[in-house]
């Protein structure tokens, strides 16, 4: 089973409000961290793509779950897992914890485009993208 991809992210006074509570936004942040981040560990990255392509990613649809709040200079782990590969797209799982307590979780689904032209469109994804992510599932 692939280990989930992790990213340590300390939280810093801007990423929280007046009281010290992350702000509920920062988790899409610290998400998109860890998502970049995994790509680029899996041999990707977002500027080659789109240099060498013209190609990006982009988030389809997304659901989240508040569970418990980070607070000003926690310490925490953002853990991501490749759930499906598609032609052209690509399902991640992400957990934000402090130790190993769940404060936030999030799926979502990304898709590859074209980002030449005036209107972006899917494309399907590069054969070794597909490859590489497909790797990466829990049951390679």
């Amino acid at each position: 089973m692939a280990e989930p991809h992790r990213l340590a992210v300390r939280v810093y006074y801007e990423d929280t409000d007046a009281g010290g509570i992350v702000y509920h936004a920062r988790y899409l942040h610290y998400c998109e961290r860890a998502r970049t981040e995994m790509l680029r560990d899996a041999g990707f990255d977002h500027m080659s793509l789109m240099r060498d392509h013209g190609l990006a990613f982009t988030v389809v649809d997304m659901d989240m779950a508040f569970r418990r709040p980070a607070r000003l200079d926690d310490l925490l782990s953002v853990e991501t897992v490749v759930e499906a590969v598609r032609p052209a797209s690509i399902r991640l799982s992400q957990r934000v914890l402090k130790d190993s307590d769940l404060l936030y979780r999030t799926g979502v689904r990304l898709a590859l485009v074209a980002i030449s032209g005036d209107t972006p469109s899917p494309k399907r994804l590069p054969k070794a993208i597909f490859e590489g992510f497909s790797q990466l599932l829990p049951c390679s």
